[in-house]
This record gives structure tokens, C-alpha cells and sequence, in this order.
């Protein structure tokens, strides 16, 4: 396995196991200046990635650091994308869809994809080079890469066209426009069937075959997105934008990403 995406796996089980030692206690609630809510999990679980990372000298874009100037950012061929807890109002809500994203992007696009999911100990991990993704249910946050893969199993997408369509919505952020996209895939002659998930768990769903598409038509993040795109790529799920009409980029001037769709391949 590629160097890279063992200590990835490696950063983000030790993330989960922190994650949940300030989740069974009675944690306080911060908001930062967007008004999104921070927790000591966020900060803890940053740290403990931040101290994998750097050690490999590719810089890193994380939802918890501080942003480096894109007059610096335009420069790097190769960084890591995190999110330290994604789904944060999950985590608030003791519902366990929260996760650790970790991916590293090159020019632009995920190359390696870590999704954790700590109340649950269940890993994805990808990579889009090889075609290769997959799942694996642990049975505590201290399991070895190699038994990791010894049981991972590989992700697989539903295969043709379903009826009912699973459209992947979002717990929080269930938007007017996703919901008149919906009654468009009705107008096609589709029943349709709502999944819904916290986090980048959205991802998953599709990645997995438990969900045929996900709409985003929402404000999300590069660190929000990154990890489950390299596990949707991995498998011949695209995640393509409503803008340009082509993937999702990383590390642009504004962190902030486009409106996208995640589907299969064409």
C-alpha cells in the first residue's frame, strides 16, 4: 500500500480514538466566526493529525489550521486536505455521523482518500491511482494497517439503472434546490427514494451501493469534500460540478467548492 495512505489510515484512527474520548464526556460548544461550531474533539483531533502529517513535508490544508495565503498555495503541486471532525452538528447531536477526512490532492485532484467513521470503528480508504477502494469494520481505533487489510472489503457501486432512485440527503442541510431536483428525476419516471446521512458519509453510501446519487446543491468545503471524492473516484463515481461541468478542484483561491453531483460514471 502506498506509503502515503498508511499514514493517512494510521492519523486518522489515532484522530478517532481522541474524538471519542471528549465525546463520552460533557464537552462544550464554541462557535468560530462563520458561526459553525467547534468543539475540543475538532482541536484534539487536528492535532493529532497535524503531528502524521507533516512529517512527510507536504503541506496541509485543514478545516482547523490557519489558511495560508493563496499567493503560497498556488505553488504547491501536492497537499493534504483535512477535515479533523466533518459533520460537526452530528458529533453536537451524539448521533455518531461524523468522520475524520484525510486525502492528498495533486494538481488539483484527490490522488489518496481516508474516511473514519469513530462510533461505528468502519474505515474507507482509496486509491484513485489503482482503481481501488475500500471498506473495512474494525474492531478497536488501535488496528494495524495490515490487519486492516485483512479484512478490508473493496467498495461496490450499484451496477445499471435502479427504480426507486436512492438519492443521498443530507440530515442538515436538505436545500429547496435538492428537493426540486428530486421531483425532476420523478418527472423522468422515477420513484424516488431518500437516504439520508451526516457527513461525509454521503460519500460513502454511493461509493458503497447503498445510494445511486447525491445532489449537493449547498454550501460545502474543500476539507468537506476532498476524502470522499478520491473514495468515489476510486470506484467510477464522478463528482462533478454544477459550474464548469467537470470534477471538483482542490486547493483553488476560494476554498469554498461549487455546487456538485456525485453519480456513476456515464
Amino acid at each position: 500500500m502506498e506509503q502515503n495512505l498508511q499514514l493517512a489510515i494510521k492519523a486518522s484512527l489515532e484522530a478517532g480514538k481522541v474524538i471519542m474520548e471528549v465525546y463520552d464526556t460533557a464537552f462544550n460548544v464554541e462557535l468560530k466566526d462563520d458561526k459553525s461550531p467547534l468543539t475540543e474533539a475538532d482541536k484534539k483531533a487536528n492535532d493529532v493529525i497535524n503531528s502524521y502529517l507533516t512529517a512527510t513535508e507536504i503541506p496541509i490544508i485543514s478545516e482547523e489550521n490557519k489558511q495560508t495565503e493563496y499567493s503560497v498555495r498556488k505553488t504547491w503541486n501536492t497537499c493534504w486536505v483535512v477535515d479533523p471532525v466533518d459533520g460537526t452538528k452530528e458529533f453536537i447531536k451524539r448521533n455518531g455521523e461524523f468522520t475524520v477526512n484525510i486525502a492528498l490532492v495533486k494538481e488539483g485532484s484527490p490522488l489518496l482518500g481516508v474516511i473514519y467513521v469513530p462510533a461505528t470503528k468502519v474505515l474507507y480508504f482509496a486509491d484513485v491511482s489503482k482503481n481501488e477502494g475500500f471498506k473495512a469494520e474494525l474492531n478497536a481505533h488501535q488496528t494495524g494497517v495490515e490487519d486492516i487489510l485483512n479484512i478490508a472489503k473493496p467498495l461496490q457501486p450499484k451496477k445499471g439503472n435502479s427504480n426507486p432512485v436512492q438519492v443521498v440527503g443530507s440530515r442538515s442541510h436538505m436545500s429547496q434546490e435538492t428537493m426540486d431536483f428530486m421531483e425532476s428525476l420523478k418527472g423522468d419516471g422515477n420513484q424516488v427514494e431518500v437516504v439520508s446521512k451526516g457527513s461525509s458519509l454521503k460519500f460513502c453510501l454511493v461509493a458503497e451501493g447503498n445510494a445511486d446519487i447525491y445532489p449537493r446543491f449547498a454550501p460545502t468545503m474543500e476539507w468537506d469534500t476532498a476524502a470522499g471524492q478520491a473514495i468515489c473516484n476510486a470506484v467510477g463515481i464522478e463528482v462533478i460540478s454544477k459550474e464548469t461541468h467537470k470534477p471538483l478542484l482542490y486547493n483553488k483561491q476560494n476554498l469554498l467548492n461549487p455546487w456538485f453531483l456525485v453519480s456513476k460514471t456515464n
